[in-house]
C-alpha cells in the first residue's frame, strides 16, 4: 500500500524521518494537510497536497491501496478521521504520542544524535524526582483517567490573577512572576521553582533531579529510566527534539515576528555574546527542543533558570511593544528556542539524554 503522512509541521516531519531512517523500503508518498494555510508546499523534498486534491485525484480502486498515518497533536486526529472517512480514505491510523516516544527512541537511538534513556543500563539507585505538572483554571477535563506518580506535584500557572484554584501550589507564592503569565506561559512555573524550590534557603532534596511538565504533556519515565539516571551520572532529561524545514527557525517564525527575534539576538549579544555566536550556528539546524519541558539534577536545573531569566526579562525590556504591554506568549515561545541553544551548546559538558513526550487525552 501507498504510504501518506496527514500532518505537515514537526511531528510529521519527525515521522517521515524516522519512517526513512527505520524502515527505507516503506516509501512516503506525499504528505496531506486539511488547508494549505501557512503550510510549506514541500516537506523532506515531498509533496505537501490539500486533502480535497488528493482525495479528487484518486480513483475509488486507488484510495484502497492507500495508508495514511496520521501524525499531528492528539487532540485534532478525531476531526482529522471524520475528514479522511468523509473523503473515502478508510485505511488510516494514528501515531499518537506513545507511538511516536517509540518511533523517535528507536531512530534515534540508531542514529546516536539524541542519545534515549532508554538505551543506558538499569541502574541500582533511585533518584530523587521532583517534578511540577503545570495546570491553569483553562484546563479542560482529560477525557481518560492517569495515575500519577508520587514524583509529580500540580502547579497552577498564572494565578496570582485567578480566583479559581486547581492545584495546592501556585506560582503566585513566595517569588514569583505569576502576573506575566500571558507572556512567559508555563515558565512562570518554572521561575517558581527556581526562586522557591533551587536556592539554597530551601531545605530540599540535594542531589534530586527537578522539572517540568504540562498538563496534557510529560515525559515518559518508567521505573526502569529512573533508576538509569544517577548510575548513567545523567544531568539533564529532555523531550527528543522535532525537526523543522529548512531549519529551527521556521519554528519561530511561526510564532514570532522578525522584530522580536531581533530583540532576542540583541539581548543575548548584550548579556552572553559567547551563546550569541553559538545561536548563529545552532539555529541552522533543524531540531528544536519544544515546551519547555526539562528534568535535571538540581544544580543543572539552577544554573539554565539563572541564564534563562536574565535572558528573557532584558527581552522583555527591549522589546516594542513592551512585555507589560501585550499577552501572546511571545517569550514561552522564545524559552523553547533558547532551551535548544542552551543545551546544544552544553552538549559537551553535561550529559543530555532524551525521552518521549506522552499527550495526555
Amino acid at each position: 500500500m501507498k504510504l501518506v503522512i496527514f500532518g505537515a509541521q514537526g511531528i510529521a516531519l519527525g515521522a517521515c524521518e524516522a519512517i526513512r531512517g527505520l524502515y527505507p523500503a516503506r516509501r512516503v508518498e506525499c504528505f496531506v494537510v486539511s488547508s494549505r494555510g501557512i503550510n510549506a508546499c514541500r516537506l523532506a523534498g515531498l509533496e505537501v497536497v490539500e486533502l480535497s486534491a488528493y482525495a479528487g485525484r484518486l480513483s475509488e480502486e486507488e484510495k484502497n491501496d492507500v495508508e495514511i498515518l496520521i501524525a499531528t497533536p492528539e487532540n485534532v486526529m478525531p476531526q482529522i478521521e471524520r475528514e479522511l472517512d468523509e473523503k473515502g480514505l478508510l485505511c488510516h491510523v494514528r501515531l499518537t504520542s506513545r507511538r511516536l516516544c517509540e518511533l523517535q527512541g528507536y531512530y534515534h537511538g540508531s542514529h546516536k544524535r539524541f542519545l534515549p534513556l532508554s538505551a543506558l543500563p538499569v541502574g541500582y539507585h533511585r533518584a530523587g524526582l521532583h517534578v511540577f505538572k503545570v495546570r491553569t483554571h483553562k484546563d479542560k477535563t482529560l477525557t481518560e483517567t492517569y495515575q500519577n506518580p508520587e514524583w509529580l506535584t500540580p502547579i497552577q500557572a498564572g494565578a496570582i490573577g485567578c480566583r479559581e484554584r486547581v492545584a495546592n501550589i501556585l506560582d503566585c507564592e513566595g517569588e514569583h512572576i505569576s502576573g506575566k503569565n500571558g507572556n512567559y506561559c508555563e515558565l512562570t512555573a518554572l521561575y517558581w521553582i527556581w526562586k522557591n524550590r533551587l536556592t539554597e534557603s530551601w531545605s530540599g532534596d540535594e542531589e534530586g533531579y527537578y522539572g517540568l511538565c504540562h498538563y496534557r504533556r510529560m515525559l515518559e519515565l518508567t521505573e526502569d529510566d529512573i533508576l538509569r539516571l544517577t548510575d548513567n551520572d545523567v544531568d539533564v532529561v529532555l523531550p527528543f527534539p522535532l525537526p523543522y524545514e529548512p531549519d529551527m527557525g521556521a519554528h519561530h517564525r511561526r510564532y514570532l515576528s522578525e522584530g522580536d527575534w531581533g530583540t532576542l539576538r540583541a539581548a543575548l549579544k548584550e548579556l552572553y555574546p559567547d551563546y550569541a555566536a553559538a545561536l548563529a550556528e545552532i539555529e541552522r539546524q533543524p531540531y528544536l527542543y519544544n515546551y519547555n519541558i526539562i528534568l535535571a539534577r538540581k544544580r543543572v536545573l539552577e544554573e539554565y533558570c539563572s541564564w534563562l531569566f536574565p535572558l528573557l526579562e532584558r527581552i522583555e525590556e527591549r522589546s516594542i511593544p513592551r512585555g507589560s504591554e501585550r499577552a501572546d506568549r511571545y517569550l514561552g515561545y522564545m524559552g523553547e528556542s533558547l532551551c535548544t541553544l542552551y543545551f546544544m551548546a552544553n552538549k559537551d559538558r553535561l550529559t543530555i539524554v532524551h525521552s518521549g513526550c506522552r499527550f495526555l487525552r
